[in-house]
């Protein structure tokens, strides 16, 4: 089976149309069960084995297996079955349209429309009648845009040979590096008295502005003047902040939330120690200062390894399709491919163009789902055979 631009539009546009917004970002979201249920439907002519495992309930991750003749190498090629919300564009997300050469609608681009590459490879493969030595898996899990729970799940249980990660990027990269982060709650403890007396209070919230400054001074002078050569520059920023119960009264409590970085070779540890170091600048100031730094979510950096034959796999194959030699990339966000690699499994990340990510109007290209789709088809063949 030849893989056409309408088939890539068709089954695009259905997925789209299947709300499968993730209700660990908005609670009450009805999460991935229907489009898993869909898409486990779409694979039951091609006879293939397919496997819904419910990871959290009502949450399958999805697993479909075209098992090889033996011998040969497993490949996985993996998108992710969950949105964003879609709060700002409630009325047009789910009812999928095309400008030109573009598929507008939610998940489009993260990450239906590369669900459907992957899909559409492996139908291709199936109908061609030639048998591969290797297993070819198609993974849709649940909850990459919360706590990555499917693909955490996945990599307890199977161990392929190699993965390729498919995300928005644009033809022409091809991702081997990304960084981690953390999502941190910076908690400051003040003493609570009436506002005329200061000898009684302690001002949580003045000693957290002496915290943020700091942060932003290492933002501006340490991670800006240590830029990874594919990462770009640490990421941090602040998120939310609360604290303080009245006008009159000295707040006991300042809860600041960041978002942090980590580099390959690093861990969320040195984002610790670096706060912790902070604390006791601040601390020289005030003795009484008091702080703490409580990890609500980290994930380590992706620096891909053992993925040499699969480069020159999907070097070539890319090369073959659209003319253009692959760039290896970094990202300064982050990816499960992290979570693969750090399984011991040969990791690299590529994927079509798309944009407006997590905002309306999200978009994709056909044209290059279309040529994606031919690609990992191609890709299959060698790696497997």
């Amino acid at each position: 089976m030849s893989i056409e631009i309408q088939d890539v539009t068709t089954l695009v546009s259905e997925l789209v149309k299947i709300d499968s917004s993730n209700p660990w970002l908005v609670p009450g979201s009805p999460g991935e069960g229907n489009v898993a249920a869909y898409i486990a439907h779409w694979l039951k002519p091609l006879g293939v084995e397919v496997r819904l495992e419910e990871v959290e309930p009502g949450r399958p991750n999805l697993l479909a297996l075209w098992r090889g003749t033996g011998g040969g190498k497993s490949l996985c090629v993996y998108a992710h079955n969950d949105t964003v919300g879609y709060a700002l564009w409630r009325d047009k997300a789910l009812t999928p349209r095309l400008e030109g050469d573009n598929m507008i609608g939610l998940g489009a681009a993260d990450d239906k429309g590369h669900g459907a590459a992957a899909l559409l490879a492996l139908k291709s493969l199936v109908e061609s009648g030639v048998r591969l030595r290797g297993d070819v898996w198609v993974l849709l899990p649940i909850d990459e845009e919360g706590t990555s729970s499917g693909s955490m799940d996945f990599v307890k249980h199977y161990h392929p040979d190699a993965v390729l990660v498919l995300e928005a990027l644009g033809m022409g990269k091809v991702t081997i590096s990304h960084q981690g982060f953390g999502w941190i709650d910076i908690v400051v403890e003040g003493r609570a008295a009436h506002g005329s007396a200061p000898e009684f209070g302690v001002d949580a919230i003045a000693h957290m502005s002496e915290v943020v400054t700091r942060l932003q001074k290492m933002d501006r002078e340490k991670f800006a003047a240590t830029i990874h050569p594919l990462n770009g520059k640490t990421v941090f920023h602040t998120g939310t902040i609360t604290g303080g119960t009245d006008y009159a009264t000295y707040p006991d409590r300042c809860v600041l939330g960041i978002e942090i970085g980590t580099q390959p070779g690093e861990t969320i540890q040195n984002r610790v120690a670096e706060i912790e170091a902070i604390f006791d600048e601040v601390r020289r100031l005030y003795p009484n200062f008091k702080g703490r730094v409580n990890v609500k979510l980290a994930r380590d950096p992706f620096d891909a390894r053992g993925h040499e034959e699969l480069w020159q796999i999907v070097s070539a194959e890319m090369e073959k399709e659209t003319g253009l030699t692959p760039e290896a990339v970094g990202e300064n966000s982050w990816g499960d491919a992290a979570l693969f690699q750090d399984a011991g499994i040969p990791t690299l990340m590529f994927g079509a163009a798309g944009g407006n990510l997590h905002a309306p109007e999200e978009w994709v290209s056909l044209s290059e789902l279309t040529n994606l789709a031919r690609i990992i088809a191609g890709i299959a063949r060698r790696y497997c055979a």
